[in-house]
C-alpha cells in the first residue's frame, strides 16, 4: 500500500487547485463562474475560424463547444442556416444567437422567429438563443434581459475558449506549479512556519520534484527560458525576475492606510501566464505558468510580458528625458 503524501498548508493547496479553474463571472455574464478549465467552451463566431482547422483535424474539447453568433451577423447572412451548416454549425445544436444590446433584442425579437432560450451545454441545446442585455433608463421597457443558462442548476453557458485546458493538462500544470513552489529560495522554512513538520517538508518536496521530473515538467533550461526560474534554479517573478519568497503564498497584500478592506484575500504571489491568454491559442499549459508578484501581474494584465516590458522601457526613457532637463 502506497504511503500517503504529507499535505501542504491548506491556503497553498487551495491556491494551486484554483489554477485549474477559470476566472470569476457574475450572473449578468454569459460565462460560468470559476469552473474547471475543461468545461464547455464558448467561441465567438467572429473567432471561430481560428479553431476550425483544429476541429476538422480531430481536436475535441472535452465537454464540447458552443458558438455565439450575434443576431446582426446571423440575419445579415443571405441564407444563414445554410451558411452555418457549411461550417459545421447549427442553431440549437452547437451554436446560439447571443443578444447583448437592446437594439438587437428589439430588431430581431426572438419570439418573432420562434426562438427559445437555450438551457443545455450539450447538443441539443434545448433552444436557439441566449440574452444578456443590460438595463437602461433611457427608454421605456428598459429592464434587464437575461434569458438562457440562468437557472440555479445551469448558470452560465460555458467558459471563455482561451481559458480552456484538458483535464490532463490541468493536472500537469498543478504538479509543475507545486514543483515551482518548492524551488523558492526559502520554501522549506516557510512551509514549516505554516504548519508542516520538517520530515513532511523533506518527503513531500522529494516526491513532488521527482514526479515533476519524471513527467518532463522540470526541464531547467525551459523553465529559465520561460522566465519561471533563474540560472540558480530559484523561482522568480516572470516580469521583474526578482527571486520570490514562498512567504508570498501566505501573506496578504499590504493595504493603503485608511483604505483597508477587512475581507481582502489577495496574496502577494499569484498565478502568472508567461504568454497571455488569447484567442487561437491554449496558453494555460506547462512551461507557460509561473508565480509572480501581484503588482507585476496587474501591470502585465492581458498585454503579455514582452509588450509590457516595451511599454515600461518607453516610460523610463520619457522620464529620463524629463529628469535630464531638470538637472
Amino acid at each position: 500500500m502506497a504511503t500517503r503524501l504529507p499535505k501542504i498548508p491548506q491556503l497553498l493547496a487551495r491556491k494551486i487547485y484554483k489554477t485549474g479553474q477559470t476566472r470569476g463571472a457574475d450572473d449578468d455574464e454569459i460565462f460560468q463562474n470559476r469552473v474547471g478549465r475543461n468545461s464547455t467552451v464558448l467561441i465567438p463566431y467572429s473567432q471561430f475560424q481560428l479553431y476550425t482547422e483544429l476541429i476538422e483535424n480531430g481536436f475535441s474539447f472535452e465537454n464540447g463547444f458552443i458558438v455565439l453568433i450575434s443576431p446582426d451577423e446571423y440575419f445579415d447572412m443571405p441564407n444563414p442556416d445554410t451558411s452555418l451548416k457549411s461550417q459545421g454549425l447549427e442553431l440549437g445544436i452547437n451554436a446560439v444567437l447571443f443578444y447583448e444590446t437592446r437594439h438587437q433584442w428589439n430588431e430581431y425579437d426572438p419570439d418573432d422567429h420562434s426562438f427559445t432560450p437555450a438551457q443545455s451545454r450539450f447538443a441539443p441545446l434545448k433552444g436557439q438563443f441566449v440574452a444578456r442585455v443590460s438595463a437602461t433608463t433611457a427608454q421605456e421597457n428598459g429592464a434587464k434581459i437575461v434569458a438562457g443558462f440562468n437557472t440555479t442548476t445551469s448558470k452560465g453557458a460555458g467558459i471563455r475558449v482561451y481559458e480552456y485546458a484538458s483535464n490532463e493538462t490541468t493536472n500537469d500544470c498543478r504538479l509543475q506549479l507545486e514543483a515551482i513552489v518548492w524551488l523558492c529560495k526559502d520554501a522549506d522554512e516557510v512551509l514549516e512556519q505554516n504548519g508542516m513538520l520538517a520530515g513532511e517538508v523533506v518527503e513531500r518536496k522529494r516526491v513532488i520534484l521527482d514526479n515533476a521530473s519524471k513527467g518532463g515538467l522540470l526541464d531547467k533550461q525551459r523553465l529559465i527560458d520561460a522566465r519561471i526560474i533563474n540560472e540558480h534554479g530559484k523561482t522568480v517573478c516572470p516580469l521583474c525576475l526578482e527571486e520570490v519568497s514562498a512567504a508570498g503564498f501566505f501573506n496578504r497584500m499590504e493595504q493603503a492606510l485608511g483604505r483597508e478592506v477587512h475581507d481582502l484575500t489577495i496574496t502577494q504571489l499569484n498565478l502568472f501566464h508567461i504568454e497571455e491568454l488569447r484567442f487561437g491559442e491554449f496558453n494555460h499549459r506547462p512551461y507557460n505558468l509561473g508565480w509572480g508578484h501581484h503588482h507585476c501581474n496587474v501591470v502585465t494584465k492581458d498585454s503579455g510580458i514582452d509588450s509590457t516590458l516595451e511599454w515600461m522601457r518607453s516610460v523610463i526613457q520619457r522620464n529620463d528625458t524629463l529628469l535630464d532637463q531638470s538637472d
